[in-house]
């Protein structure tokens, strides 16, 4: 695997390193040892999938406070997605910043999402899926979202968003003066 930063303090796109022949290619999607090298979470809990049926889902932006706070590692395994992330972190240098991937099927990156970080994405495909591995069990009430749109992040979806869910359309926008963001002050 080979791990590229990203613009935001810990984050991560992983490419694979491919071995191969005429027959096609093995690849790491992960491993410990690789990730530990790498300074990043290495322990995982549980494997997701998200499956979306419509170009222009926005599924997000999602995180949760620790003590449930988790790291992610996302990888599209069908169609393809405009991943999403935001440093929630008041410590880092990168606070409030936001950067964008595309993760598909075809090019098999991988976003490494650090604890702290808000995640959501928008699929750039009808019939996109999505595989991810959390760091930390799903705590309901642990469980936060930000707004799409908040101006605070500024993001520029590259698509038009056409569905999103109920839930996804009641988030708050971020308060970084807010208890949340103190609790979130420990993890940079």
């Amino acid at each position: 695997m080979i791990f590229h930063e990203t613009t935001l303090a810990g984050a991560h796109l992983i490419e694979l390193e491919k071995r191969g022949d005429d027959r096609g290619f093995f690849a790491r999607f992960y491993c410990q040892r690789e990730f530990e090298a790498a300074g990043v979470i290495a322990s995982f809990v549980q494997v997701n999938t998200s499956f979306t049926a419509r170009r222009g889902t926005l599924r997000g932006l999602h995180y949760q406070l620790p003590p449930a706070a988790e790291a992610k590692v996302v990888r599209c395994i069908q169609g393809a997605l405009y991943d999403v992330i935001a440093d929630l972190r008041p410590q880092s240098p990168t606070y409030g910043q936001w950067f964008g991937a595309e993760l598909s099927a075809e090019n098999r990156l991988t976003m490494y999402v650090p604890q702290g970080f808000a995640h959501g994405f928008v699929t750039l495909t009808d019939d996109a899926e999505t595989l991810y591995m959390v760091s930390a069990f799903y705590s309901p009430e642990h469980e936060r979202g930000i707004r799409y749109d908040d101006p605070w992040l500024g993001i520029e979806w590259p698509v038009e968003l056409k569905e999103l869910s109920e839930k996804d359309q009641r988030w708050p926008r971020f308060d970084p003066d807010s208890t949340d963001a103190t609790k979130l002050r420990d993890l940079s």
